[in-house]
């Protein structure tokens, strides 16, 4: 259940919940302050993806007096291809080399992904200006959609400015943030999530980034056709590090849940991933094989 692509949510419905701008003073509301900083963190977003890292993730599950019982790890190399396409290579699995079977498996996802991405490149380079327009108005509707869930996240948290501290230097507005009593989310997704969460968010002063941020969900949370609910309790904690001076990336994500698959299987997990070693990647390169 809780797979990488689950951590990966999980964190960002968090991300979305506490993270082109105007001065914001540090006495203003924090609200203007929250939606400054979600509508800059579009902006890392993109940046992002015009970079390489290496993820470390490692999952743990727990007994009943939370003794770890089961420990598994993977390292992925992770490539822009182009626009929000990504190449993740697994390199390691709980800290071993892979077998030239894992390794082969690889060599072909990553040809295939290769694949699409010319075929996608060759479409774009054929399409009529009718279809470019749809496709842009497509990407502009979908910039539109994000722009109100921010504003939904905004008005559906009661916040507070909880003063002023550093970070590794950095200068950051602490805010702690909880679900406005009555209030009805507009987004299912947001709504399961943030009607039953409350947290503290770290944000840079100097350009409205996220720099660090911890959650836990304050009732069970339920979801999914085969009934799996994340029980009270769930922790998660996200921080960021300032990257080649332009753009502030995770550095570190820590969860810890505990949850019912159909009602009937209880799991206590928890987790983390890691990210190092980013550099800034031209898009026009091509990945080429170890040989």
């Amino acid at each position: 259940m809780f797979d990488r692509s689950m951590r990966i949510s999980l964190a960002s419905l968090c991300t979305l919940a506490f993270l082109a701008v105007p001065p914001v003073r540090a006495g203003d509301d924090p609200k203007e302050i929250l939606r400054h900083a979600l509508r800059a963190n579009a902006r890392d977003r993109e940046l992002e993806r015009s970079y390489t890292y290496v993820e470390r993730d490692e999952q743990r599950t727990l007994d009943g007096a939370g003794a770890v019982k089961h420990r598994e790890s993977t390292t992925w190399d992770v490539v822009p291809l182009r626009e929000d396409a990504q190449f993740r290579r697994l390199i390691e699995r709980d800290g071993k080399p892979l077998s030239a079977k894992e390794e082969q498996k690889q060599q072909a996802a990553r040809e295939k992904r290769e694949a699409e991405r010319q075929k996608v490149d060759a479409q774009r380079a054929n399409e009529t200006p009718e279809q470019r327009e749809k496709r842009l108005d497509a990407k502009e509707r979908g910039r539109q959609r994000e722009q109100r869930e921010i504003d939904d996240v905004v008005d559906g948290l009661d916040l507070r400015l909880d003063g002023e501290e550093q970070i590794d230097g950095v200068p950051v507005w602490v805010i702690e943030a909880a679900p406005r009593p009555g209030y009805q989310f507009q987004s299912n997704d947001v709504a399961r999530f943030l009607g039953k969460m409350k947290g503290r968010v770290w944000i840079a002063k100097n350009d409205y980034q996220p720099v660090k941020f911890d959650a836990e969900t304050t009732d069970a949370i339920s979801f999914g056709v085969i009934l799996a609910r994340l029980n009270k309790g769930m922790r998660v904690h996200v921080e960021y590090t300032y990257v080649n001076g332009e753009v502030w990336l995770p550095k570190r994500i820590t969860f810890s849940a505990s949850a019912r698959i159909a009602l009937f299987k209880g799991l206590h997990v928890e987790g983390e991933s890691d990210y190092s070693d980013y550099k800034k990647f031209s898009v026009d390169s091509r990945i080429v094989s170890a040989d």
